[in-house]
């Protein structure tokens, strides 16, 4: 009797044994922080967690409110893959196109949660950079200001001056 009892344990011990070590969480790729994506195109971005047994993968806003799906603008596929759809600039929505996402992995050895990634939503649109107006004094210094579009000063950087498109800087 005690040894059908002591191979019982033994056999228990040893399958919980086998299933700590299966099991686990992992992240995939824990580095990215931040997207920027057209919205004529659109984005896909899988969960960069997963795990073994299969890990239940879910997005967050940065707040911890669960997202939810809005038809022809933001879907979870079940595999875990954000996806924003391509949009007009009537459909532009801050909260889904301008805001910080996370994904949790979760299965029995736990849940892990990633870093947060900044997603952002830009228009491809026409712009103008200009040089504003400056009057002087002849022989006195002018100092000369490159006007950017609001709306893309984050993505140009100014790398030269040029008169006539001959560089002077």
């Amino acid at each position: 009797m005690w040894l059908v009892t002591l191979l019982l344990l033994y056999s228990l011990q040893k399958v919980n044994s086998e299933d700590v070590v299966s099991t686990r969480l992992y992240f995939v790729n824990a580095s990215l922080q931040r997207v920027t994506f057209s919205s004529s195109v659109g984005v896909s971005l899988p969960c960069p967690a997963g795990g073994a047994p299969h890990a239940v993968l879910r997005w967050y806003l940065a707040a911890g409110d669960d997202i939810y799906d809005v038809p022809h603008i933001r879907h979870v596929h079940a595999n875990g893959t954000l996806q924003l759809y391509p949009f007009s600039p009537s459909a532009y929505n801050s909260i889904i196109h301008d805001n910080e996402y996370f994904c949790t992995a979760e299965n029995q050895a736990g849940k892990i949660r990633s870093p947060s990634i900044h997603v952002k939503a830009v228009f491809r649109e026409p712009y103008t950079v200009r040089v504003a107006d400056q009057r002087s004094m002849r022989g006195n210094v002018a100092v000369f200001k490159c006007l950017i579009p609001s709306a893309v000063q984050e993505y140009v950087s100014v790398v030269s001056w040029e008169k006539d498109t001959v560089s002077i800087v």
